[in-house]
């Protein structure tokens, strides 16, 4: 089965909304569509995460540093760093994929 990351985006007026797309073993991809107003999470996670910023523009903080992505951008994010979303760009809203890895004792 088939299908388009770019269609049937939800309308947000606050935060993320987040869509599973795979789950396989160890590995969980998913889409993650954000609106121009953050929320202020935290994220500390026991996986390894790899974004890949589709559309818009982004500000991430990551384990101290702050990192700027535009449109093909993508950054490894290790297991316990802590990061968060900073800003997030109205039109086009950013649009990202992302592959969780975990190990491999623990499941998706």
């Amino acid at each position: 089965m088939s299908s388009n990351l770019f269609k049937d985006l939800p309308e947000i007026e606050r935060g993320e909304v987040f869509a599973d797309l795979v789950r396989c073993r160890n590995v969980r991809i998913e889409r993650i569509l954000s609106s121009d107003r953050p929320e202020s999470v935290l994220y500390d996670q026991e996986q390894d995460e790899w974004v890949c910023l589709l559309q818009g523009e982004a500000e991430l903080w990551i384990d101290g540093e702050t990192v700027t992505l535009h449109p093909g951008d993508h950054r490894f994010i290790p297991a316990g760093a802590p990061h968060r979303v900073l800003k997030t760009s109205a039109q086009p809203r950013c649009l990202w994929l992302a592959v969780h890895i975990y190990a491999a004792s623990a499941q998706a």
